[in-house]
């Protein structure tokens, strides 16, 4: 009562002040439009990643020592033939020189035939001797190109800097998060735009180059997501001509359009002024706010037809549509609201800042439907509700006379039933989810992508892969590690193990390397590839192999093994990391730790763990939240069971789809079902809203569900349909996370739909019997 008296007061103001209201909410408009204006992309590299995440913390310790994750590879290909010629070289000296000078390169960890950083060492009768692959005089002749041949065969380079049949050289770079040049964060896409210049250059000297890196990465999604622009387009001619269909009038399907338009024009304008900018992977934010105002949009529209209808003038049915709708709109809003903060728990920077732009989109909502569209409707002319509608003779009167057969508990039993089969087989399908990604590339793109393809041309030619697992091992305790023989036998079996492990492509590491050194100085003895237990020997095996390879670092405490896997998948990565963990665990010592992780698949891990942890913990604050404002809102367990257990069911069957198409359990599609549920609870709010009002009034609860039909179900039902057409849209987007999102949100929207339309009335019909409920609400009223 004390809620229903603060709403009808603000309605009081709201209506009397309708000019001031209004004007102020223009000149929002206007502001924040023009402070959109100054939004830009904002995409990072530790934005991706769960810094806090123990592997991520030796991610960071070692970055500057060992390098971190953020490469980029730049492979120039020789279209004929193999790289050993003038022309080739020259311009892989000049590729490597544009690589060092792009910005945000650490210039210390650029690495290519050319960088003194890549060395060979051969046994002679002196003992060892050695220099850079291609010597300082190197002018390109006949010898010359013969000499850097045999180098390279020497440097132990082929597969890793040199294709395996020759054909090709790459390019690699670590990139910092702060340009050292500018001082500033690393404009990523200004990196991927200077890329892509130079694959235009050298491609036109008759090369083929191929790319690949986060920077560029980040460069083809923002290119696939300027597409967003057009699906927004589509999507809104698709919404308009709907609202115009169903409501039968351009001007409310206009202020439907333009209120829906407003909060994502004030989200866009606010971000800015926070400190935020739009990151590629949470492009999408706008047009779920965009959706969401839609939906709500038209429910307010249809509550105001309802009481013009009724024989109410344009002012008195807003006002009523007002009052009737403030509270269980705003509480769908806010449980809407809820479903995008709960995955605040993923501790990723760009998921956290998702979920912050979404919540305030969705808050903005609030203001413009139950302010912004009321003050507008107030003006509508009566003449603009038609002659039909819900109130004069309902439409779609025989589909609510036929689904109002759900309230009866004969056929609820066997909506239930059908209910808990679908939801037995989907927990079933639901177990082959696999967390991380699924297929070769990155899967935020398709297939045939560009990025996707040049990973595919790298794996082929090169031996070591472009997935990379880096274990550090830090010694304590114990001064020069490298010569200690029980820390690098460990280490030495730690690479035997790691190499007999499925999904594992190869291995390097500083015993390994170690071995083959001593065999060199005993003529190349094969029986001579082990450790000694002389720590002399074991020193003079260790001391050719420079920092600059990156297995060792001054003074020999740390050690990286570099483990390359075959791909990235989800449960490629959990079984490598396992088999480091057991292996860790078996040989624990105090004077030796394995440190997880770094490289790329280290970064990966670390992203499935925190995916993994946050998913249970999401659902149940997501569904204790909604239970709890629903419970708030209808002061009734049986009404909470009632919207929430569809919710459930729906998010059961969401992971179902997901391990069906193939679509695995990621940062981009984690919150998926907390959007869904989010969006989708405001289905089952609306329609209860109206049960409880029946059947307080002495209705049954077959009359209350079908005057609930009457009033919210074609609303429900026309947003449910526009909103999984509009996100439908998105399975032709160039983004293949977008295409997934696209397909799963259709999927959620329109199965919550039906759940609320279908599901609902059974469980209340089970839960508690049509006349003592009656009787029960009738006493309260």
């Amino acid at each position: 009562m004390k809620t229903n008296r603060l709403v009808q007061a603000l309605g009081h103001v709201l209506f009397r002040q309708r000019r001031a209201f209004l004007a102020l909410f223009a000149l929002i408009t206007v502001l924040l439009g023009w402070s959109a204006t100054q939004l830009r992309v904002d995409a990072g590299f530790e934005k991706m990643i769960p810094l806090e995440h123990p592997y991520m913390k030796t991610f960071v310790d070692y970055r500057s020592t060992f390098g971190g994750a953020n490469r980029v590879l730049v492979v120039l290909r020789a279209r004929d033939g193999d790289i050993y010629n003038e022309p080739f070289f020259a311009a892989l000296k000049s590729l490597t020189d544009d690589v060092f000078f792009l910005p945000g390169v650490d210039r210390a960890t650029v690495t290519s035939l050319f960088t003194p950083n890549v060395r060979y060492i051969e046994v002679v009768e002196e003992g060892f001797a050695g220099g850079n692959v291609i010597p300082a005089d190197f002018a390109g002749t006949a010898d010359d190109l013969a000499e850097v041949r045999e180098n390279v065969l020497k440097s132990g380079r082929v597969g890793r800097l040199v294709a395996n049949d020759h054909s090709a050289a790459l390019v690699s770079a670590e990139l910092l998060e702060i340009d050292p040049n500018t001082g500033a964060q690393l404009d990523y896409l200004a990196v991927a735009a200077q890329l892509e210049t130079l694959r235009e250059r050298y491609q036109a000297q008759g090369f083929e180059v191929n790319i690949i890196g986060f920077a560029k990465a980040v460069g083809d999604i923002t290119e696939g997501a300027r597409g967003v622009l057009l699906f927004f387009a589509v999507t809104f001619v698709i919404t308009a001509l709907l609202l115009h269909l169903y409501l039968g009038s351009a001007k409310l399907a206009g202020l439907g359009l333009v209120c829906a338009l407003v909060p994502v024009v004030w989200q866009l304008g606010v971000l800015p002024l926070v400190g935020y900018g739009i990151d590629p992977m949470s492009i999408l934010v706008p047009f779920l706010i965009f959706s969401i105002g839609v939906s709500h949009a038209v429910q307010m529209i249809n509550g105001w037809k309802i009481e013009v209808h009724h024989g109410a003038d344009g002012l008195t049915a807003a006002n009523n549509a007002f009052l009737k709708l403030f509270m269980p709109g705003a509480t769908a809003l806010l449980t809407t609201a809820l479903g995008f903060l709960v995955i605040l728990f993923i501790d990723i920077a760009m998921v956290q800042e998702l979920a912050i732009t979404a919540a305030i989109g969705v808050a903005l909502i609030v203001i413009t439907n139950k302010m912004l569209l009321t003050i507008l409707l107030s003006w509508m002319p009566r003449s603009a509700a038609g002659k039909g509608g819900d109130a004069a003779k309902p439409a779609g009167e025989w589909l609510w006379q036929r689904l109002k057969r759900f309230a009866e508990p004969r056929r609820a039993v066997w909506v239930l039933a059908g209910a808990a089969v679908l939801l037995g087989v989907s927990a079933l399908q639901a177990r082959h989810l696999q967390t991380g990604d699924l297929g070769a590339g990155i899967p935020e793109l398709h297939d045939d992508s560009r990025y996707n393809l040049d990973t595919a041309a790298i794996v082929e030619s090169f031996s070591i892969g472009v997935d990379v697992l880096s274990v550090i091992a830090q010694s304590h305790g114990v001064d020069g590690a490298c010569t200690d023989f029980d820390i690098m036998d460990t280490l030495d079996r730690f690479e035997t193990h790691m190499r007999n492990t499925h999904g594992v492509q190869g291995v390097l590491s500083l015993p390994g390397m170690a071995k083959v050194i001593n065999a060199g100085w005993n003529e190349g003895s094969p029986r001579w590839r082990v450790l000694s237990r002389d720590p002399s020997v074991l020193a003079q095996s260790v001391t050719p192999i420079d920092t600059s390879t990156g297995l060792l670092n001054t003074d020999c405490s740390a050690m990286q093994i570099l483990i390359f896997t075959r791909d990235h998948q989800g449960h490629t990565i959990a079984h490598v990391i396992e088999e480091v963990k057991r292996f860790a665990a078996a040989n624990a010592s105090e004077h030796l730790e394995l440190r997880l992780a770094s490289g790329n698949v280290g970064v990966m891990a670390a992203t499935n763990e925190a995916v993994d942890a946050a998913e249970l913990k999401i659902l149940v604050l997501l569904f204790f939240a909604i239970g709890l404002l629903c419970y708030m809102e209808f002061r009734s367990h049986t009404a909470t069971l009632c919207i929430v257990l569809p919710l459930s069911i729906v998010a059961v069957l969401c992971n179902a789809l997901m391990a069906t198409l193939g679509i695995g359990l990621k940062v981009p599609t984690l919150p998926v079902i907390a959007l869904g549920v989010g969006v989708g609870v405001d289905y089952g709010i609306y329609i209860y809203e109206r049960m409880q009002h029946e059947l307080r009034r002495g209705a049954g609860l077959v009359e209350a569900y079908l005057e609930a039909l009457r009033q919210r179900g074609t609303a429900t039902m026309f947003t449910a349909l526009t909103m999984s057409i509009g996100v439908g849209t998105w399975a032709f987007s160039a983004l293949k996370f977008q295409a997934d999102m696209g397909v799963l949100l259709a999927f959620v929207f329109l199965a919550n739909m039906l759940g609320a339309v279908m599901l609902l009335p059974a469980l209340a019909s089970t839960m508690l019997a049509p006349q003592d409920r009656r009787h029960k609400h009738a006493k309260k009223a």
